[in-house]
């Protein structure tokens, strides 16, 4: 018989206030831009800081994600059998640091700690190594469902009991080239646009962001779980039309039926040519489920599903949806499931189905 699996803890470090797991979006930070950042949590806390000046971003706030993410749960690091990490771009700061050296220094005199550093599992192996996990340690490069396929991975493992506890996480980092490339290329919005008004933007593109997010996922429950992660499921291309019938699919395989769900979560992030994909939800079966969105918050990249994730277990642990992501005058006093759905510009489609434990 498998075994369920559930999210013991969560760590967070995004464009808001989330790094410190005793609040829950109680103060949110507004921006009018085309790109934000994260609010850097003290990295001196977490990392000792002659080692903090040789990391890239991403590990750093990967590091101080998991480190929170392994406190809240109260377990030993010696207990994580496992670390899996999905990431759309892994360390791509130093990759462009690296190649710019190449270019500089006409291929000369090249320290390689930038090239060790620029691999994708960077993150994986540099938070194995702090902890001295020897266990299953993957990374997942799949572009805007790389941390669905780290938590698939996870599941699978841990409802065959080949794990007991696995640490998974998701990362992304913002960096200049990469930002003026998809400026050029339209899929970041052309002028400054303040974040608490771009779902209603009507404009082409979205606003670019970073952050990452860990969670410590086990198939025995306790007194502190936050959610039971019921099912996943990644389509890499879905027709518009064809979006609730695939929904309702997906909860039928799960036992469940639409009027099950409490709160739907979704994946809008501004931009007018693709949001059309949420839009159909409004209509129909869906028509008068309560929804939420989260990247008005937390901005779009890779892995910002991440952000998502970690919303809908908070959530779920505190029976509370915070009026910044509610959208209309729904009450949901004590919600007990929560489909996540998200898309990027057409493709990589993700459902993620979470129930209160």
């Amino acid at each position: 018989m498998k075994k369920s699996v559930y999210i013991q803890s969560v760590g967070s470090v995004s464009a808001q206030k989330t790094f410190d797991n005793s609040s829950f979006l109680e103060d949110i930070i507004t921006y009018n831009d085309t790109t934000i950042r994260v609010i850097d949590p003290n990295y001196k806390e977490y990392i000792p800081p002659a080692a903090a000046r040789r990391m890239a971003k991403g590990i750093k706030m990967s590091t101080v994600s998991a480190k929170n993410a392994l406190t809240e749960a109260s377990i030993e690091e010696s207990e994580i059998d496992a670390i899996i990490v999905g990431t759309g771009l892994g360390c791509i700061g130093d990759s462009e640091k690296f190649v710019k050296d190449i270019i500089d220094n006409d291929e000369q005199f090249l320290t390689p700690t930038r090239f060790i550093q620029s691999s994708h599992n960077t993150v994986a192996g540099q938070i194995a190594l702090g902890m001295g996990c020897k266990g299953h340690n993957f990374t997942y490069v799949h572009s805007s469902i790389s941390l669905e396929s780290s938590l698939l991975d996870a599941k699978l493992q841990l409802e065959e009991d080949e794990a007991q506890t696995i640490l998974v996480g998701a990362v992304d980092e913002l960096v200049d080239h990469h930002v003026n490339t998809h400026h050029l290329i339209g899929h970041i919005k052309e002028e400054p646009t303040e974040t608490s008004n771009v779902l209603k933007s009507q404009t082409k593109g979205a606003i670019f962001s970073e952050g990452a997010h860990f969670f410590v996922l086990s198939n025995k429950k306790n007194e502190g779980s936050y959610a039971e992660l019921l099912g996943i499921k990644t389509f890499n291309t879905l027709q518009i039309e064809a979006v609730e019938t695939e929904i309702i699919h997906f909860l039928n395989d799960n036992s469940l039926d639409p009027e099950d769900i409490d709160l739907l979560i979704l994946g809008n992030n501004g931009d007018v040519e693709f949001d059309t994909y949420y839009q159909t939800l409004d209509e129909g079966t869906f028509a008068s489920h309560p929804k939420a969105y989260f990247k008005h918050l937390s901005g779009e990249y890779d892995t910002a599903n991440g952000f998502g994730f970690w919303l809908a277990n908070k959530i779920l642990k505190g029976s509370l949806v915070p009026s910044a992501v509610l959208r209309g005058k729904h009450e949901i006093p004590s919600p007990k499931s929560i489909l996540i759905y998200n898309q990027y510009r057409g493709e990589n489609h993700s459902l993620l189905l979470l129930k209160k434990c």
